[in-house]
């Protein structure tokens, strides 16, 4: 491809992405009719020989791969959680796929290890986090991660190297560690727990309340007992926002035990976090000021596009400690003399995609107000359709919903709780997740997709009810 077709095609590409975001994403079916296969029985089932023309491409992707997608950005998508996009963020992809930097250490590129930095402090103040994360602070700072579940991982990491001061190596033994977090917890928790060598059988499950939180009166229990049993509690896990049903976990009491016992408190806010950008949210960070690391989500409800997670930790030495390998040809006298941050330091690859940009171009083109102004309306959204699910006879309210996370469930049980789901989903309108709450059923309505309005939410409710009205 030479420039000159770069440029037609590139101009032709973000004109396609503005209408398609703009009008034919709503066109789509948020869920396809499609089979496993189908997709691929439509595609040539070997490479071609010979190039084919940019519109052909384009043109398969139009008729073949767009219609077989989950349409994340459908205002009708209320499953899972919200993975909002921006064009700003959109550009700021393009532009680090652009410049192709690899952002592994500071000598591979000054300025975006950088603005990695910045935008981590820009972050920390304008979600309104505790001083011991900021990277000026004594101890603290950030880095962008992939995914939380990588957060959730290194974290595992650091305090795994603290609890055995510092002697775990390729062959340490950690056999004697163990780690605690709920069953409402995310999954990546205990899928941690197996790479880092610790394994599933170590990680304990506290009890939860009524409402899905952590009960810190069964975690000291949980302590106790592992202590007694010649056992070294060395992680736990405080969920701000469960992906079930966004319970929060009482972070200052659990805290409380961990300081006690030298053990790390890691606080997962992944979709939840975000709402700190809106000052009346605030109460989302209780208890972080205890915490030894955090993390956060802008891909998820702040509309910075897949991939940008965000991670904080109190105690920067235990993960670089933990972390660190430096090879002969990596190493700078910027890095040795301790003046620059080399983020390969700070996470699992060494590779390191420039995904601050996405982030940069997003604050300084729109601010803040416009994710506000969003996060407010999702919230009130979920509150109104609460009070309309609280009038339905059909339906119950089966946990809280303090922001845009509703879960219901039927009133004459799982099987008619599990099939309103399934022909919601098939009649299109709409896509829903299901989970378990204390053995039961519930269809969850996640109220995130930037581009859903009251109409959506109403007309969705509207067939939902009648839906159900129709099981009785």
């Amino acid at each position: 491809m030479t420039p000159e077709e770069f440029r037609k095609y590139g101009h032709d590409m973000v004109d396609w992405i503005a209408e398609f975001l703009e009008h034919g994403v709503a066109e789509q079916r948020v869920f396809p009719e499609t089979k496993p296969g189908d997709i691929r029985a439509q595609l040539p089932e070997h490479p071609p020989t010979e190039p084919e023309s940019f519109d052909a491409v384009m043109a398969d992707l139009e008729q073949i791969i767009v219609p077989g997608l989950t349409q994340w950005q459908h205002p009708d998508f209320f499953a899972w959680f919200p993975s909002n996009i921006t064009y700003p963020s959109i550009l700021g992809e393009l532009m680090s796929a652009g410049l192709g930097i690899n952002v592994m250490a500071w000598a591979t590129s000054p300025a975006a290890t950088e603005l990695e930095t910045l935008m981590l402090d820009w972050m920390h103040e304008l979600l309104g986090l505790p001083d011991q994360f900021r990277s000026t602070s004594e101890c603290g700072g950030g880095a962008i991660q992939g995914t939380a579940s990588e957060s959730t991982l290194i974290a595992m990491l650091a305090a795994r190297w603290r609890a055995t001061g510092g002697e775990v190596n390729a062959t340490g033994d950690t056999t004697h560690l163990v780690g605690y977090c709920t069953a409402q917890a995310h999954s990546s928790i205990e899928k941690g727990f197996r790479i880092a060598g610790i394994g599933t059988d170590r990680v304990r499950f506290v009890p939860t309340d009524d409402e899905f939180a952590m009960r810190p009166d069964a975690f000291a229990d949980l302590v106790a007992a592992d202590l007694a049993a010649g056992l070294t509690p060395f992680f736990v896990v405080a969920s701000h926002g469960t992906t079930s049903s966004m319970a929060f976990d009482p972070t200052p009491a659990i805290a409380e035990i961990a300081q006690r016992h030298n053990i790390w408190l890691h606080v997962d806010a992944a979709m939840s976090g975000i709402a700190a950008l809106a000052p009346e949210h605030r109460w989302v960070n209780s208890g972080l000021d205890l915490a030894d690391s955090y993390t956060t989500n802008p891909h998820k409800w702040m509309g910075i596009n897949f991939d940008c997670n965000l991670f904080w930790t109190a105690d920067r030495s235990a993960l670089i400690s933990a972390l660190s390998i430096l090879p002969p040809y990596l190493a700078s006298e910027a890095a040795q003399s301790g003046s620059a941050i080399d983020y390969r330091d700070w996470g699992v690859p060494l590779g390191r995609r420039f995904r601050s940009l996405k982030l940069w171009f997003a604050l300084r083109t729109e601010g803040v107000a416009p994710i506000q102004a969003m996060l407010r309306e999702h919230v009130a959204l979920t509150q109104e359709l609460a009070g309309w699910v609280a009038s339905h006879e059909r339906l119950n309210i089966v946990a809280p919903h303090p922001l845009n996370l509703l879960c219901v469930a039927h009133a004459d049980g799982d099987q008619a709780t599990d099939a309103l789901i399934n022909v919601a989903n098939a009649a299109g309108i709409g896509l829903f997740t299901r989970t378990v709450l204390d053995g039961r059923s519930a269809l969850r309505i996640s109220i995130g997709a930037r581009a859903t309005t009251r109409d959506n939410v109403a007309v969705m409710w509207d067939q939902l009810a009648t839906l159900a009205e129709s099981q009785s």
